[in-house]
Protein backbone atom coordinates (compact mmCIF):
# COMPACT_ATOMS: atom_id res chain seq x y z
CA UNK A 1 0.00 0.00 0.00
CA UNK A 2 1.02 3.46 -0.60
CA UNK A 3 0.72 6.77 1.37
CA UNK A 4 -2.50 8.32 0.04
CA UNK A 5 -3.48 11.66 0.13
CA UNK A 6 -1.61 14.79 2.10
CA UNK A 7 2.29 15.51 1.84
CA UNK A 8 2.52 15.86 5.41
CA UNK A 9 4.39 13.10 7.68
CA UNK A 10 5.30 12.29 10.98
CA UNK A 11 7.92 9.98 12.13
CA UNK A 12 7.41 7.83 14.85
CA UNK A 13 10.67 6.10 16.43
CA UNK A 14 9.61 2.52 17.25
CA UNK A 15 11.67 1.47 20.31
CA UNK A 16 9.71 -1.51 20.80
CA UNK A 17 6.91 -0.40 23.44
CA UNK A 18 3.19 -1.95 23.60
CA UNK A 19 1.67 1.32 22.11
CA UNK A 20 4.11 2.62 19.03
CA UNK A 21 1.29 2.05 16.39
CA UNK A 22 -1.28 3.79 18.60
CA UNK A 23 0.68 6.65 18.66
CA UNK A 24 0.27 6.45 15.12
CA UNK A 25 -3.07 6.20 14.79
CA UNK A 26 -3.77 8.73 17.10
CA UNK A 27 -1.67 10.83 14.90
CA UNK A 28 -4.35 10.07 11.61
CA UNK A 29 -7.36 10.78 14.02
CA UNK A 30 -5.19 14.54 14.10
CA UNK A 31 -5.63 13.82 10.19
CA UNK A 32 -1.68 13.85 10.01
CA UNK A 33 -0.32 11.09 8.01
CA UNK A 34 2.29 8.87 10.26
CA UNK A 35 5.03 6.68 9.48
CA UNK A 36 6.66 4.51 12.01
CA UNK A 37 10.65 3.02 11.45
CA UNK A 38 12.56 1.05 13.94
CA UNK A 39 15.39 3.02 14.84
CA UNK A 40 17.96 1.96 12.09
CA UNK A 41 15.36 2.95 9.59
CA UNK A 42 14.63 6.64 10.90
CA UNK A 43 18.11 7.73 10.15
CA UNK A 44 17.49 7.91 6.59
CA UNK A 45 14.35 9.32 7.18
CA UNK A 46 14.86 12.12 9.26
CA UNK A 47 15.30 15.13 6.96
CA UNK A 48 11.81 14.16 4.55
CA UNK A 49 9.58 14.99 8.02
CA UNK A 50 7.21 17.34 9.44
CA UNK A 51 7.71 16.27 13.05
CA UNK A 52 9.32 13.60 15.15
CA UNK A 53 7.69 10.85 17.77
CA UNK A 54 9.75 9.06 20.29
CA UNK A 55 7.97 6.19 21.22
CA UNK A 56 7.79 4.07 24.81
CA UNK A 57 10.01 1.13 24.97
CA UNK A 58 10.33 -1.82 27.81
CA UNK A 59 14.02 -1.12 28.36
CA UNK A 60 15.59 1.40 30.62
CA UNK A 61 17.17 4.33 28.99
CA UNK A 62 20.52 3.09 31.24
CA UNK A 63 20.06 -0.62 28.99
CA UNK A 64 19.93 1.05 25.70
CA UNK A 65 22.07 2.05 22.85
CA UNK A 66 19.13 4.43 21.13
CA UNK A 67 21.09 8.16 22.37
CA UNK A 68 22.86 8.29 19.04
CA UNK A 69 19.32 7.98 16.70
CA UNK A 70 17.84 10.78 19.50
CA UNK A 71 20.22 13.11 19.11
CA UNK A 72 20.13 12.74 15.60
CA UNK A 73 16.48 13.45 16.00
CA UNK A 74 17.33 16.62 18.26
CA UNK A 75 20.00 17.77 15.60
CA UNK A 76 17.95 17.41 12.47
CA UNK A 77 16.02 20.36 13.55
CA UNK A 78 12.84 19.03 13.59
CA UNK A 79 9.90 19.44 16.18
CA UNK A 80 10.51 16.33 18.61
CA UNK A 81 8.02 14.72 21.34
CA UNK A 82 9.48 12.04 23.61
CA UNK A 83 6.82 9.68 25.11
CA UNK A 84 7.64 7.75 28.36
CA UNK A 85 10.95 5.72 27.71
CA UNK A 86 11.62 8.73 24.65
CA UNK A 87 10.56 11.09 27.30
CA UNK A 88 13.34 9.51 29.04
CA UNK A 89 16.11 9.46 26.49
CA UNK A 90 15.75 12.87 25.59
CA UNK A 91 16.13 13.95 28.91
CA UNK A 92 19.28 11.86 29.27
CA UNK A 93 21.06 12.82 26.27
CA UNK A 94 20.63 16.41 26.50
CA UNK A 95 22.22 16.49 29.92
CA UNK A 96 19.24 15.90 32.58
CA UNK A 97 19.02 13.07 35.13
CA UNK A 98 17.10 9.80 34.86
CA UNK A 99 16.47 6.94 37.69
CA UNK A 100 14.55 4.88 39.47
CA UNK A 101 11.12 6.29 40.37
CA UNK A 102 11.08 7.26 43.99
CA UNK A 103 7.20 5.61 43.61
CA UNK A 104 6.63 3.96 39.73
CA UNK A 105 3.62 4.60 38.36
CA UNK A 106 1.35 1.83 36.22
CA UNK A 107 -2.21 2.99 35.13
CA UNK A 108 -4.12 5.66 36.31
CA UNK A 109 -1.68 8.41 38.16
CA UNK A 110 -3.03 12.40 38.78
CA UNK A 111 0.04 14.97 37.52
CA UNK A 112 -0.17 18.32 38.57
CA UNK A 113 0.63 20.60 35.35
CA UNK A 114 3.09 23.38 36.43
CA UNK A 115 2.78 25.31 32.49
CA UNK A 116 -0.42 25.15 30.58
CA UNK A 117 1.30 27.06 27.35
CA UNK A 118 2.44 25.34 24.56
CA UNK A 119 2.18 21.57 24.86
CA UNK A 120 -0.61 21.53 27.24
CA UNK A 121 -2.17 24.53 26.65
CA UNK A 122 -5.98 23.96 27.42
CA UNK A 123 -5.26 21.50 30.40
CA UNK A 124 -6.32 22.36 34.02
CA UNK A 125 -4.40 22.59 36.84
CA UNK A 126 -4.52 18.72 38.00
CA UNK A 127 -5.01 15.72 35.51
CA UNK A 128 -5.76 11.87 35.80
CA UNK A 129 -2.94 10.18 32.87
CA UNK A 130 -2.05 7.14 31.82
CA UNK A 131 1.50 6.19 33.06
CA UNK A 132 3.82 3.02 33.08
CA UNK A 133 7.29 2.99 34.46
CA UNK A 134 9.90 2.50 36.89
CA UNK A 135 12.75 4.62 35.99
CA UNK A 136 11.86 8.75 35.72
CA UNK A 137 13.54 12.18 34.91
CA UNK A 138 14.26 13.53 38.04
CA UNK A 139 15.84 16.34 37.42
CA UNK A 140 15.34 17.86 33.63
CA UNK A 141 18.25 19.14 31.27
CA UNK A 142 20.19 22.25 31.86
CA UNK A 143 17.99 25.25 30.01
CA UNK A 144 14.37 22.99 29.77
CA UNK A 145 11.46 24.19 31.64
CA UNK A 146 9.28 21.66 33.97
CA UNK A 147 5.84 21.58 32.80
CA UNK A 148 4.40 19.03 34.90
CA UNK A 149 5.28 16.87 37.90
CA UNK A 150 3.73 14.10 39.53
CA UNK A 151 4.67 11.87 42.75
CA UNK A 152 6.93 9.58 41.07
CA UNK A 153 7.92 11.59 37.83
CA UNK A 154 9.19 14.90 39.63
CA UNK A 155 9.31 15.69 35.67
CA UNK A 156 6.41 14.36 34.11
CA UNK A 157 6.90 16.71 31.26
CA UNK A 158 9.20 19.03 30.13
CA UNK A 159 9.55 21.54 26.90
CA UNK A 160 13.43 22.32 25.82
CA UNK A 161 14.15 25.55 23.72
CA UNK A 162 10.29 25.25 22.37
CA UNK A 163 11.24 22.42 19.96
CA UNK A 164 11.84 19.33 21.89
CA UNK A 165 8.96 17.91 23.89
CA UNK A 166 8.92 14.91 26.94
CA UNK A 167 5.96 13.66 28.75
CA UNK A 168 6.04 10.79 31.08
CA UNK A 169 2.67 9.55 30.51
CA UNK A 170 1.11 8.14 27.58
CA UNK A 171 -1.15 10.69 25.87
CA UNK A 172 -2.21 8.33 22.90
CA UNK A 173 -4.46 6.03 25.25
CA UNK A 174 -7.92 6.68 25.69
CA UNK A 175 -7.44 6.75 29.83
CA UNK A 176 -5.04 9.22 29.40
CA UNK A 177 -7.01 13.12 29.94
CA UNK A 178 -6.47 15.20 26.68
CA UNK A 179 -4.43 13.08 25.00
CA UNK A 180 -5.41 14.06 21.82
CA UNK A 181 -5.13 17.79 22.81
CA UNK A 182 -1.53 17.25 23.59
CA UNK A 183 -0.84 15.08 20.58
CA UNK A 184 -2.55 17.85 18.58
CA UNK A 185 -0.73 21.01 20.38
CA UNK A 186 2.49 19.56 19.64
CA UNK A 187 1.30 19.07 15.68
CA UNK A 188 0.09 22.01 15.46
CA UNK A 189 3.68 23.81 16.88
CA UNK A 190 5.70 21.66 14.77
CA UNK A 191 3.35 23.60 12.16
CA UNK A 192 2.16 19.81 10.67
CA UNK A 193 -1.06 20.57 8.55
CA UNK A 194 -4.00 18.76 8.16
CA UNK A 195 -4.00 17.10 5.04
CA UNK A 196 -4.73 13.03 5.67
CA UNK A 197 -8.43 11.86 5.47
CA UNK A 198 -9.32 7.96 5.79
CA UNK A 199 -12.12 8.01 3.01
CA UNK A 200 -8.86 6.74 1.26
CA UNK A 201 -8.52 3.17 3.20
CA UNK A 202 -11.32 1.23 2.01
CA UNK A 203 -10.30 1.36 -2.04
CA UNK A 204 -6.59 1.54 -0.45
CA UNK A 205 -6.84 -1.53 1.16
CA UNK A 206 -8.73 -3.99 -2.03
CA UNK A 207 -6.12 -2.58 -4.14
CA UNK A 208 -3.13 -3.66 -1.74
CA UNK A 209 -5.39 -7.37 -1.87
CA UNK A 210 -5.79 -7.10 -5.55
CA UNK A 211 -1.97 -6.70 -5.94
CA UNK A 212 -0.69 -9.26 -3.48
CA UNK A 213 -3.02 -11.75 -4.47
CA UNK A 214 -2.97 -11.27 -8.75
CA UNK A 215 -4.87 -14.02 -10.40
CA UNK A 216 -4.50 -16.63 -7.70
CA UNK A 217 -6.76 -18.27 -5.15
CA UNK A 218 -7.01 -16.95 -1.38
CA UNK A 219 -8.74 -18.50 1.80
CA UNK A 220 -10.09 -16.01 4.07
CA UNK A 221 -10.06 -17.50 8.03
CA UNK A 222 -13.09 -15.92 9.49
CA UNK A 223 -14.49 -16.24 12.81
CA UNK A 224 -17.47 -14.14 13.04
CA UNK A 225 -15.84 -11.22 14.75
CA UNK A 226 -15.09 -7.42 13.00
CA UNK A 227 -11.97 -8.33 12.06
CA UNK A 228 -12.27 -11.25 10.34
CA UNK A 229 -15.41 -10.27 8.94
CA UNK A 230 -13.82 -7.11 7.22
CA UNK A 231 -10.87 -8.33 5.95
CA UNK A 232 -12.92 -11.00 4.33
CA UNK A 233 -15.40 -8.56 2.97
CA UNK A 234 -12.45 -6.67 1.66
CA UNK A 235 -11.13 -9.76 0.02
CA UNK A 236 -13.92 -10.16 -1.53
CA UNK A 237 -14.19 -7.06 -2.95
CA UNK A 238 -10.75 -7.53 -4.39
CA UNK A 239 -11.21 -11.41 -5.47
CA UNK A 240 -14.73 -12.25 -6.17
CA UNK A 241 -15.46 -15.94 -6.38
CA UNK A 242 -11.40 -16.30 -5.79
CA UNK A 243 -11.98 -15.57 -2.17
CA UNK A 244 -13.15 -18.96 0.18
CA UNK A 245 -13.96 -17.90 3.56
CA UNK A 246 -13.23 -20.74 6.17
CA UNK A 247 -14.85 -21.23 9.62
CA UNK A 248 -12.65 -23.79 11.66
CA UNK A 249 -14.59 -25.53 14.71
CA UNK A 250 -12.10 -26.12 17.15
CA UNK A 251 -14.85 -27.27 19.47
CA UNK A 252 -13.21 -24.12 22.22
CA UNK A 253 -16.13 -21.48 20.62
CA UNK A 254 -18.90 -19.90 22.96
CA UNK A 255 -22.60 -21.45 23.34
CA UNK A 256 -23.97 -20.86 19.79
CA UNK A 257 -21.32 -19.32 18.04
CA UNK A 258 -20.65 -21.71 15.16
CA UNK A 259 -24.68 -21.55 14.53
CA UNK A 260 -24.53 -17.40 14.46
CA UNK A 261 -21.44 -17.12 12.09
CA UNK A 262 -22.54 -19.80 9.54
CA UNK A 263 -26.29 -17.35 9.51
CA UNK A 264 -24.65 -14.25 9.71
CA UNK A 265 -21.59 -14.13 7.05
CA UNK A 266 -24.04 -16.23 4.81
CA UNK A 267 -26.42 -13.33 4.71
CA UNK A 268 -23.33 -10.78 3.69
CA UNK A 269 -22.70 -13.18 0.98
CA UNK A 270 -19.40 -14.57 2.22
CA UNK A 271 -20.96 -18.05 3.35
CA UNK A 272 -18.05 -20.24 5.53
CA UNK A 273 -17.20 -23.69 4.56
CA UNK A 274 -17.75 -24.99 8.23
CA UNK A 275 -14.22 -27.55 9.19
CA UNK A 276 -15.26 -29.65 12.10
CA UNK A 277 -12.07 -30.27 13.97
CA UNK A 278 -12.80 -30.13 17.52
CA UNK A 279 -11.66 -33.85 18.08
CA UNK A 280 -7.77 -33.26 16.76
CA UNK A 281 -7.65 -30.10 18.34
CA UNK A 282 -8.50 -31.39 22.14
CA UNK A 283 -6.20 -34.33 21.33
CA UNK A 284 -3.27 -32.05 20.45
CA UNK A 285 -4.26 -30.13 23.87
CA UNK A 286 -3.93 -32.72 26.44
CA UNK A 287 -1.66 -32.56 29.02
CA UNK A 288 -0.96 -29.11 28.46
CA UNK A 289 -0.82 -26.47 30.92
CA UNK A 290 1.05 -23.70 30.46
CA UNK A 291 -0.90 -20.48 28.57
CA UNK A 292 1.75 -19.93 25.83
CA UNK A 293 1.70 -23.21 25.11
CA UNK A 294 -1.85 -24.16 24.40
CA UNK A 295 -1.47 -20.96 22.37
CA UNK A 296 1.11 -22.10 19.91
CA UNK A 297 -0.47 -25.87 20.05
CA UNK A 298 -3.30 -24.11 18.94
CA UNK A 299 -2.25 -22.12 16.03
CA UNK A 300 -0.10 -24.76 14.73
CA UNK A 301 -3.17 -27.16 14.70
CA UNK A 302 -5.32 -24.24 13.12
CA UNK A 303 -2.50 -23.62 10.58
CA UNK A 304 -2.34 -27.52 9.51
CA UNK A 305 -6.40 -27.82 9.32
CA UNK A 306 -6.10 -24.62 6.93
CA UNK A 307 -3.16 -25.70 4.99
CA UNK A 308 -5.20 -28.58 4.51
CA UNK A 309 -8.31 -27.02 3.73
CA UNK A 310 -6.53 -24.57 1.35
CA UNK A 311 -4.97 -27.43 -0.92
CA UNK A 312 -8.02 -28.85 -1.11
CA UNK A 313 -9.54 -26.02 -2.46
CA UNK A 314 -6.22 -24.84 -4.38
CA UNK A 315 -5.61 -21.34 -2.69
CA UNK A 316 -2.17 -20.18 -2.54
CA UNK A 317 -3.01 -17.39 -0.49
CA UNK A 318 -4.42 -16.99 3.20
CA UNK A 319 -6.34 -13.52 3.76
CA UNK A 320 -6.68 -12.98 8.02
CA UNK A 321 -7.91 -10.20 10.40
CA UNK A 322 -4.88 -9.77 12.03
CA UNK A 323 -4.99 -6.49 13.85
CA UNK A 324 -2.35 -4.69 15.60
CA UNK A 325 -3.15 -5.56 19.36
CA UNK A 326 -2.46 -9.15 17.82
CA UNK A 327 0.67 -8.28 16.51
CA UNK A 328 2.56 -6.07 19.32
CA UNK A 329 0.84 -8.73 22.30
CA UNK A 330 2.97 -11.21 19.90
CA UNK A 331 6.38 -9.30 20.27
CA UNK A 332 6.30 -9.26 16.08
CA UNK A 333 8.79 -6.21 16.11
CA UNK A 334 12.11 -5.98 16.91
CA UNK A 335 12.52 -4.34 20.57
CA UNK A 336 8.97 -5.33 21.55
CA UNK A 337 8.37 -7.92 24.43
CA UNK A 338 6.37 -10.95 23.89
CA UNK A 339 3.12 -10.87 25.81
CA UNK A 340 1.14 -13.56 24.11
CA UNK A 341 1.31 -15.26 21.31
CA UNK A 342 -2.01 -14.81 18.95
CA UNK A 343 -2.88 -18.00 16.92
CA UNK A 344 -3.08 -15.36 13.87
CA UNK A 345 0.52 -14.31 14.08
CA UNK A 346 3.20 -15.85 16.26
CA UNK A 347 1.41 -19.28 16.49
CA UNK A 348 1.10 -20.57 13.08
CA UNK A 349 3.50 -22.91 11.71
CA UNK A 350 6.71 -21.53 9.98
CA UNK A 351 5.76 -23.48 6.85
CA UNK A 352 2.53 -22.90 6.28
CA UNK A 353 2.63 -23.01 2.33
CA UNK A 354 0.63 -20.10 2.28
CA UNK A 355 1.33 -16.16 1.77
CA UNK A 356 -0.32 -14.16 4.41
CA UNK A 357 -2.66 -11.55 3.53
CA UNK A 358 -3.24 -9.45 6.60
CA UNK A 359 -4.71 -6.02 5.05
CA UNK A 360 -5.67 -5.31 8.42
CA UNK A 361 -2.34 -5.99 10.55
CA UNK A 362 -1.57 -2.01 11.41
CA UNK A 363 -5.24 -1.41 12.59
CA UNK A 364 -6.96 -0.98 15.64
CA UNK A 365 -10.21 -2.43 16.60
CA UNK A 366 -12.25 0.91 16.32
CA UNK A 367 -10.98 1.91 13.14
CA UNK A 368 -11.65 -1.59 11.59
CA UNK A 369 -15.11 -0.82 13.11
CA UNK A 370 -15.07 2.01 11.45
CA UNK A 371 -14.27 0.34 8.00
CA UNK A 372 -16.66 -2.09 8.55
CA UNK A 373 -19.52 0.59 8.67
CA UNK A 374 -17.92 2.06 5.43
CA UNK A 375 -18.53 -1.49 4.02
CA UNK A 376 -22.02 -1.38 4.87
CA UNK A 377 -21.97 -3.96 8.13
CA UNK A 378 -24.95 -4.12 10.42
CA UNK A 379 -24.25 -2.79 13.96
CA UNK A 380 -24.78 -6.07 15.57
CA UNK A 381 -21.78 -6.96 13.41
CA UNK A 382 -19.58 -3.93 13.83
CA UNK A 383 -19.86 -4.34 17.80
CA UNK A 384 -19.82 -7.55 18.32
CA UNK A 385 -17.68 -8.30 20.88
CA UNK A 386 -13.80 -9.76 20.54
CA UNK A 387 -13.73 -13.21 21.30
CA UNK A 388 -10.04 -14.35 21.43
CA UNK A 389 -8.46 -16.61 18.61
CA UNK A 390 -8.31 -19.83 20.68
CA UNK A 391 -11.75 -19.04 22.02
CA UNK A 392 -12.36 -20.88 25.65
CA UNK A 393 -9.12 -22.05 26.30
CA UNK A 394 -7.89 -19.36 27.08
CA UNK A 395 -10.30 -18.91 29.43
CA UNK A 396 -9.70 -22.41 31.09
CA UNK A 397 -6.88 -22.49 33.74
CA UNK A 398 -4.42 -25.36 33.25
CA UNK A 399 -5.13 -28.48 30.72
CA UNK A 400 -8.39 -27.76 28.46
CA UNK A 401 -10.59 -30.74 28.61
CA UNK A 402 -13.83 -30.76 26.83
CA UNK A 403 -15.67 -31.53 30.19
CA UNK A 404 -14.06 -27.83 32.08
CA UNK A 405 -15.04 -26.09 28.33
CA UNK A 406 -18.68 -27.06 28.82
CA UNK A 407 -18.66 -25.48 32.73
CA UNK A 408 -16.54 -22.75 31.39
CA UNK A 409 -19.56 -21.94 28.13
CA UNK A 410 -21.89 -22.88 30.76
CA UNK A 411 -20.17 -19.80 32.88
CA UNK A 412 -19.76 -17.40 29.87
CA UNK A 413 -23.31 -17.86 29.01
CA UNK A 414 -24.73 -16.89 32.38
CA UNK A 415 -22.76 -13.80 32.28
CA UNK A 416 -23.66 -12.53 28.97
CA UNK A 417 -27.40 -13.43 29.27
CA UNK A 418 -27.58 -11.24 32.53
CA UNK A 419 -25.13 -8.14 30.96
CA UNK A 420 -27.33 -8.19 28.00
CA UNK A 421 -30.27 -8.27 29.64
CA UNK A 422 -29.65 -5.74 31.92
CA UNK A 423 -28.79 -3.70 29.12
CA UNK A 424 -25.34 -2.52 30.00
CA UNK A 425 -23.36 -4.36 26.89
CA UNK A 426 -23.00 -1.54 24.42
CA UNK A 427 -20.94 0.44 27.01
CA UNK A 428 -18.46 -2.27 27.16
CA UNK A 429 -15.57 -3.71 25.17
CA UNK A 430 -15.78 -7.35 26.59
CA UNK A 431 -17.48 -9.56 29.32
CA UNK A 432 -17.10 -13.21 29.73
CA UNK A 433 -16.33 -15.97 32.86
CA UNK A 434 -12.86 -17.88 33.62
CA UNK A 435 -13.08 -21.36 34.51
CA UNK A 436 -10.16 -20.59 36.97
CA UNK A 437 -7.93 -23.88 38.24
CA UNK A 438 -8.06 -22.85 41.84
CA UNK A 439 -10.92 -25.00 44.10
CA UNK A 440 -13.07 -23.27 47.27
CA UNK A 441 -14.93 -24.31 49.27
CA UNK A 442 -18.91 -24.03 49.61
CA UNK A 443 -21.93 -25.57 50.59
CA UNK A 444 -25.25 -26.34 48.68
CA UNK A 445 -28.30 -28.36 49.67
CA UNK A 446 -26.82 -28.52 53.55
CA UNK A 447 -23.51 -30.11 52.31
CA UNK A 448 -19.86 -29.51 51.85
CA UNK A 449 -18.69 -29.13 48.48
CA UNK A 450 -15.26 -28.44 46.90
CA UNK A 451 -15.98 -27.29 43.59
CA UNK A 452 -14.33 -25.35 41.11
CA UNK A 453 -13.95 -20.48 41.04
CA UNK A 454 -15.18 -18.78 38.54
CA UNK A 455 -13.53 -15.61 37.29
CA UNK A 456 -15.82 -12.91 35.76
CA UNK A 457 -14.57 -10.16 34.10
CA UNK A 458 -15.91 -7.20 32.67
CA UNK A 459 -13.97 -4.31 31.14
CA UNK A 460 -14.39 -0.92 29.35
CA UNK A 461 -12.39 0.03 26.29
CA UNK A 462 -11.66 1.81 22.97
CA UNK A 463 -8.83 -0.14 21.49
CA UNK A 464 -7.64 -3.20 23.78
CA UNK A 465 -4.39 -1.74 24.40
CA UNK A 466 -5.47 -0.71 27.44
CA UNK A 467 -8.70 -1.14 29.42
CA UNK A 468 -10.51 -0.59 33.12
CA UNK A 469 -12.60 -2.83 34.64
CA UNK A 470 -16.30 -1.79 34.61
CA UNK A 471 -18.12 -0.97 37.64
CA UNK A 472 -20.69 -3.29 37.07
CA UNK A 473 -24.62 -2.53 38.97
CA UNK A 474 -23.95 -4.81 42.56
CA UNK A 475 -27.66 -6.23 41.74
CA UNK A 476 -26.00 -7.84 38.56
CA UNK A 477 -22.97 -9.16 39.82
CA UNK A 478 -25.36 -10.65 42.89
CA UNK A 479 -27.55 -12.43 39.96
CA UNK A 480 -24.48 -13.54 38.21
CA UNK A 481 -22.95 -15.17 40.74
CA UNK A 482 -26.11 -16.36 42.03
CA UNK A 483 -27.06 -18.01 38.81
CA UNK A 484 -23.52 -19.78 38.37
CA UNK A 485 -23.24 -21.38 41.61
CA UNK A 486 -26.87 -22.15 41.18
CA UNK A 487 -26.69 -23.99 37.58
CA UNK A 488 -23.48 -25.02 37.62
CA UNK A 489 -22.66 -27.76 40.18
CA UNK A 490 -19.06 -28.20 39.54
CA UNK A 491 -18.46 -24.44 40.56
CA UNK A 492 -18.92 -22.80 44.30
CA UNK A 493 -17.69 -19.66 44.13
CA UNK A 494 -17.32 -16.40 42.05
CA UNK A 495 -15.32 -13.96 41.97
CA UNK A 496 -14.86 -10.03 40.10
CA UNK A 497 -11.44 -9.32 38.21
CA UNK A 498 -10.99 -5.63 38.85
CA UNK A 499 -7.91 -5.37 37.73
CA UNK A 500 -7.05 -2.44 34.47
CA UNK A 501 -4.79 -3.10 31.28
CA UNK A 502 -2.12 -2.92 32.04
CA UNK A 503 -0.79 -4.47 34.40
CA UNK A 504 -2.74 -7.38 33.47
CA UNK A 505 -3.90 -8.39 29.92
CA UNK A 506 -7.70 -8.43 28.80
CA UNK A 507 -7.68 -12.06 28.80
CA UNK A 508 -6.21 -14.39 31.56
CA UNK A 509 -4.32 -16.91 29.71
Amino acid sequence: MGRPGGSSRVLIIDFGGQYAHLIARRVREAERWSQIASPAEARGLLGGVDAIILSGGPSSVWESDHDSIALEAVESGKPVLGICYGHQLLAKVLGGRVGPSPRPEFGSTRVRVLDDRGLLRGFPREVEVWMSHNDAVLEAPPGARVLATSEGSPVAAFEYRGRVYGVQWHPEVSHSWGGMLLLDNFLSIAGVPRDWRPEDLVGSLVEYIREVVGSGIAVAAVSGGVDSTVAALLARRALGDRLIPVFIDHGLHPEGEVEWVSRALSRLGIPPRIVDASDRFFSELRGVVDPEEKRRVIGRVYGEVLREEAERLGAQFLVQGTIYPDVIESGARPGADTIKTHHNVGGLPERLGLTLVEPLRWFYKDEVRRIGKMLGLSSELVEKKPIPGPGLAVRVEGEVTRDKVRIARAADRIVREEIEGAGLHRGLWQYFAVLTSSRATGVKGDRRVYGYVVAVRVVESVDAMTARASRLPWVVLERIASRITGEIPEVTRVVYDITSKPPATIEWE
